[in-house]
């Protein structure tokens, strides 16, 4: 097996089983919950509990005129896939922490993509609170590849020259 080979059969992997639980866990909760309807996961902790999210990360940019909300997040993430899929292939072989990154933001955009041009929101249904500092904004399975690959880089870009 040639190192192109293993390096996109790495980033198929990586981006398939993200994408597939990402979605598969939407539809669940799809086929599961109305709107706005919580069931408490753990007692004060954490609850599965639907919700639409019409803007970016933790809302952002949710009360934003439609005309302009619906295109912004429809062309940014296609643009960042874009923008992704070209640092993956610049990727030299050994760049394992920086394929894993990549690999998982690609999955979390696309994944946050599809429900966009699905539905025109994201679902959301992670809700993680404490009662004494309320709710952190809820979030998927896409929100945590993110995350967990824009973080990788963060602490990659200490480790470089």
């Amino acid at each position: 097996m040639t190192e192109a080979q293993k390096k996109y059969g790495f980033l198929a992997l990586v981006f398939g089983a993200c994408l597939t639980l990402d979605q598969i866990t939407k539809q669940a909760i799809l086929d599961r919950f109305v709107l706005g309807e919580s069931k408490e996961v753990i007692s004060g902790l954490f609850s599965l509990t639907y919700v639409r999210n019409k803007g970016a990360a933790f809302g952002f940019l949710h009360s934003a005129p439609e005309a302009f909300r619906e295109p912004f997040f429809l062309a940014v993430p296609i643009l960042a896939i874009f923008v992704l899929a070209y640092l993956y292939y610049r990727l030299k072989s050994g760049e394992r922490l920086s394929a894993w990154a990549l690999s998982l933001i690609l999955s979390g955009a696309a994944g946050n993509l599809i429900d966009r041009v699905r539905f025109g929101y994201v679902v959301d249904f992670l809700d993680f609170y404490r009662v004494q500092w309320g709710h952190w904004p809820a979030f998927n399975v896409a929100d945590m590849a993110i995350v967990t690959g824009v973080s990788l880089l963060f602490i990659h870009s200490f480790w470089r020259p």
